[in-house]
């Protein structure tokens, strides 16, 4: 176990960048589909940070190769290139070892893997930061876009901090449900995409860019947010993902409500077009509404054959009204998709609440 795993205060750091990428699609030929699933299923969720890990069924999970399966993708040395922080590690391989421990019915057949125990000894060796400072703490995240069926499965490394829903006045420091699902609707149709030029408002950690630019074959992605914070975070997710230095994705400040024509700008966005517009969960403050919907129509004013899609997780029914409400008054027309949230028993990634509406409308003039 090497600090690589960790999750440093500078993502840079060489420790970090010597670790090879981790393979998250297991060898199906040591062990029958259905435990490959499985276990390829629960190292995705383990990158991706989530609270509720589905772990392999007991039947599976006594198996030596299961067990070493995980160790292999997850714990092992130079295993992952940007691994969750240490307390996560540590909590899920209590829990790993515990339900192992519990799924063995004969021990002289099956055991606890001595490389997990032996990872777990080290990890509780290691010192932990102080709850209140691993809080605060940015650290990897890694989302896969199973919709999209490739081998290996196409991902996207975020530094992200998961635990503050508002960081400087900003919501932008963590991937929310809105953009899993748009990326989700847009890996199922990818032609909205390919090809284009693509804005994004309201970008926060760059996820739907990112996703845009290096999977679905956008010609362009300007990733817009009002943020200062937010925009200046961006450069270190791009590079997480190969993007740094790229014409791929353009970040860029734009505060809505603000005019885009007619200002000292010779030409807004230099001159160039914009034929799709994305926002995800960019509905959830009522303030900010009427400026969202003033943004949106100067584009379609500015582009009139842009096409225009916006996710929003239905938090609150009155803000969500407020919003078809605002379109209306602006003469904007809003088609519900009526794209269906998948079962989370059914979701391979990226994981995200099957148990709220989250909504997918296209906006035209």
């Amino acid at each position: 176990m090497t600090a690589g795993l960790l999750c440093p205060a500078d993502p840079r750091h060489p420790a970090t960048l010597l670790h090879r990428e981790t393979i998250t699609s297991v060898n199906s030929c040591t062990m029958d589909n259905d435990a490959s699933d499985q276990v390829d299923r629960f190292c995705r969720q383990y990158l991706q940070l989530e609270q509720i890990l589905d772990f392999p069924e007991p039947i599976h999970l006594r198996q030596s190769t299961v067990q070493e399966a995980i160790f292999d993708n997850l714990f092992a040395d130079e295993a992952l290139r940007y691994g969750p922080p240490i307390r996560y590690q540590v909590k899920t391989l209590k829990s790993i070892v515990s339900k192992i421990e519990d799924s063995i019915e004969d021990w002289d057949q099956h055991e606890v893997s001595e490389n997990l125990m032996s990872a777990l000894s080290v990890l509780l060796a290691s010192p932990l930061p102080a709850e209140a400072e691993a809080v605060q703490q940015k650290c990897y995240v890694t989302y896969h876009l199973s919709a999209l069926a490739r081998r290996p499965c196409p991902r996207v490394t975020l530094l992200e901090n998961r635990s503050l829903i508002s960081a400087a006045g900003t919501t932008g420091l963590r991937t929310w449900e809105a953009a899993l699902h748009m990326s989700h609707f847009l890996s199922q149709r990818p032609e909205i995409v390919k090809g284009k030029r693509v804005l994004e408002l309201g970008a926060g950690t760059g996820y739907l860019s990112i996703v845009c630019a290096k999977f679905l074959q956008a010609t362009h992605v300007v990733a817009s947010d009002g943020s200062d914070d937010v925009i200046n975070n961006l450069p270190e997710n791009l590079f997480l993902n190969g993007l740094e230095g790229a014409d791929a994705v353009t970040p860029m400040d734009l505060k809505w409500g603000h005019a885009l024509l007619g200002t000292e700008e010779a030409a807004w966005n230099g001159g160039r077009s914009v034929d799709v517009v994305l926002g995800a969960d960019v509905t959830y403050d009522r303030s900010v509404i009427p400026a969202l919907v003033g943004t949106v129509d100067d584009l379609l004013q500015m582009h009139p054959h842009a096409e225009v899609y916006v996710a929003a997780t239905e938090r609150n029914a009155d803000t969500f009204g407020t919003f078809l409400s605002v379109c209306q008054g602006n003469g904007l027309a809003v088609d519900d998709l009526e794209v269906e949230v998948p079962a989370r028993s059914q979701q391979k990634g990226p994981f995200y609440n099957d148990q709220v509406a989250i909504r997918i409308c296209k906006i035209s003039k």
